[in-house]
């Protein structure tokens, strides 16, 4: 398909976004961030007047929407707050992304948004605290993930990325990356290999070894690199050799699995879904989970999986811990079927059921017939 020329027909009335912004800070903010940051530029532009309340309307957002996506926009040092002496918010400044020196506020090069001193609030601290966002700590709080969850991913900087690009032992991580992925790594997949480094503390060796083990199984997406790297994080995972035999026995418990529901081919993403809640989140050993797949097989030739879940989630419910549990769950249902079968449910009382019932020897009268 060809390229598509696009021809601006209006040049005033419009609106300035930076390419430096669009390219290293627009992915990773979410809706709420990118129309409050988006629409201070239209009101900067056009020399207007706003406040908290009249964004927070225009967009269907709380003022603390705003407040949070303020201070997110603050972290990424694209902008600073100014507050009075009772801890309000009167003022904003936009800071230019093509200065160097950004982040001190009235500095030069840095361009002042008009902004009206919003209502007073009574829960100012509060709102203060709330508007960190999700992996930043909030003010006087310490710096690292640790705010949030152990393993929760913070936003980096444009500085900060370009600090960890310019450390000479990146260069190699980043090329063996690239090669392992085929293409250049975009800024957002270079501030996922940070993290690697940053918060879960990954060697070289390590993300190496994650890179390479996601590769050979058809994953170069980094959303799925970036799961199976915290997932061993989470089970203390520091070494390749470690990791192997991790995956090694994962690997194994898998086709194991598969194996045991007569299947031959690699599972799907909904059949890992299925296997990774048994391993994971039941917590079921391999002898129970397989003890499932053979009562599925002998029950039905399809949806062996939705049908293995069932039976498994069933034995969760019942806090199944040993396969020797099942086995008095089983006696459990045969005394009950024995049970019912013993008392059958007595008929209702009709017309046709009334009379008393006679017993029939059919083939005693069928002997009876031909004999005459």
């Amino acid at each position: 398909m060809a390229r598509l020329t696009i021809y601006p027909d209006n040049h005033v009335d419009s609106t300035v976004v930076s390419n430096l912004f669009i390219d290293e800070y627009m992915k990773d903010a979410n809706d709420a961030q990118l129309k409050v940051y988006l629409y201070l530029l239209r009101m900067m532009n056009a020399h207007l007047a706003t406040s908290v309340s009249d964004i927070a309307d225009r967009f269907n957002h709380t003022e603390k929407d705003v407040l949070r996506a303020l201070r997110y926009w603050e972290k990424q040092q694209l902008l600073s707050l100014d507050y009075d002496g009772d801890k309000n918010l009167v003022g904003i400044h936009i800071h230019d992304l093509t200065d160097g020196a950004r982040g001190a506020s009235g500095a030069g090069g840095q361009m002042p948004a008009s902004f009206v001193p919003m209502p007073v609030m009574q829960a100012v601290e509060d709102a203060r605290r709330d508007a960190a966002p999700a992996g930043l700590p909030a003010e006087g709080q310490a710096d690292g993930p640790q705010a949030a969850q152990a393993y929760e991913k913070p936003s980096y900087t444009a500085d900060q990325l370009r600090e960890f690009k310019s450390r000479q032992e990146t260069t190699q991580l980043l090329f063996i990356a690239e090669s392992y992925i085929g293409k250049p790594l975009t800024p957002s997949e270079i501030k996922t290999i940070l993290y690697f480094t940053d918060v879960l503390r990954f060697s070289d060796d390590l993300i190496d070894y994650l890179l390479q083990y996601c590769v050979d199984r058809g994953k170069k997406d980094f959303k799925y690199i970036e799961k199976v790297a915290v997932s061993w994080a989470e089970d203390g995972i520091t070494t390749p050799k470690q990791a192997q035999k991790r995956a090694n026995r994962y690997d194994k418990n898998i086709y194991a699995i598969m194996n045991g529901l007569g299947k031959s081919s690699s599972p799907t993403a909904k059949e890992m879904e299925f296997i990774t809640r048994w391993l994971k989140d039941y917590g079921f050993s391999m002898d129970i989970i397989i003890e499932a797949c053979e009562r599925t097989v002998l029950a039905t030739d399809k949806h062996r999986f939705e049908y293995a879940e069932s039976i498994l989630s069933s034995w969760k419910r019942q806090n199944v811990h040993h396969k020797a549990d099942i086995q008095g769950i089983d006696d459990l249902h045969q005394q009950r079927r024995k049970s019912a079968s013993s008392n059958p449910p007595k008929q209702p009382c009709n017309r046709f059921n009334q009379f008393t019932q006679n017993n029939y020897d059919f083939a005693a009268l069928e002997q009876e017939l031909v004999s005459n």
